[in-house]
């Protein structure tokens, strides 16, 4: 793979942001944004766990889903206090997927504050993600296709973005937004899944208070390289094109696959894989061929 640098800024303009990195949806990389926020302190996991410990909430680990289960079937579930102690004991796998503020810990609005960048954010889903120190998540972009500031506490945090552009390369599932299952984006194979090798993208180090402007539809993986979490401010798609095609991925395409993957399971979920790699194949002598 092909990774440069992000910018890196420690603070912005309005005005220079939306012209910088929003418009042309360019990624950019805050240093220490969420310092300002009057509660910062705050955030952390004695404060969640104090909150919301005894919440019970929905782990998953980094192995794929299981073909005979939806994709959203949990691998187990804890207690919120006991899945904050797990992980900042011992090397774990486990996460906690799309835990919605709004829902579940309604007071910790009152931490945070939306940042004046010329985002129109969806208030109604500030959401938060944890994970353990082998915590990964499989190289995706997200369903809803939106715009979203990640704000990443605790430990330290690696993301790797790629625009729609590199889909060619990056072996994507046919209708899902995901790519193959077995690729190891931390150690990637090239022998076995060579057009990698072309794929051009970023890679960025988060670090407590840290935020991130990831465009919508972009690839991102995220490996917690320390217990940690993150929030997602999301911007829903403004322009009807994009609008459009965010129903069609919500809607169309993801029920579809839904219905399929019920109606065959592995043998769906293996079709899928194969085809994807047949496809980056076919890529791949293209671009040989030039």
């Amino acid at each position: 793979m092909i990774l440069e640098k992000v910018d890196v800024v420690e603070d912005i303009s309005k005005q220079d942001f939306q012209e910088k990195y929003f418009k042309k949806q360019k990624p950019l990389l805050i240093k220490n944004f969420a310092s300002r926020w009057h509660a910062f302190d705050q955030w952390n996991f004695s404060y969640i766990r104090e909150k919301a410990g005894e919440q019970e909430v929905p782990l998953y680990d980094n192995k794929p889903a299981d073909a005979s289960k939806s994709t959203d079937t949990p691998v187990t579930h804890m207690k919120m206090k006991d899945y904050i102690d797990t992980i900042k004991s011992r090397p774990s796998d486990l996460r906690i997927f799309f835990y919605i503020i709004t829902d579940r810990l309604p007071e910790l609005l009152k931490n945070f504050s939306y940042p004046d960048l010329g985002m129109k954010f969806f208030k109604r889903l500030p959401t938060l993600f944890f994970g353990g120190s082998e915590a990964h998540v499989l190289m995706h972009y997200d369903v809803d296709l939106g715009d979203f500031l990640h704000i990443h506490f605790e430990g330290k945090k690696r993301i790797l973005l790629f625009d729609q552009k590199q889909s060619q390369f990056l072996y994507k599932v046919p209708l899902s937004v995901h790519t193959i299952y077995d690729i190891d984006y931390e150690n990637p194979d090239y022998e076995k899944f060579p057009a990698l090798q072309y794929a051009k993208g970023f890679e960025i180090f988060m670090e407590h208070g840290d935020a991130l402007f990831i465009p919508g539809a972009f690839w991102h993986f995220n490996r917690y390289l320390e217990p940690g979490f993150s929030m997602s401010l999301r911007a829903l798609p403004q322009k009807p094109k994009v609008f459009a095609n965010m129903l069609y991925h919500v809607f169309i395409m993801r029920y579809t696959d839904k219905i399929l993957r019920k109606m065959f399971k592995a043998k769906w979920v293996d079709f899928k894989q194969k085809w994807a790699y047949e496809k980056a194949q076919e890529i791949l002598k293209k671009v040989s061929e030039k």
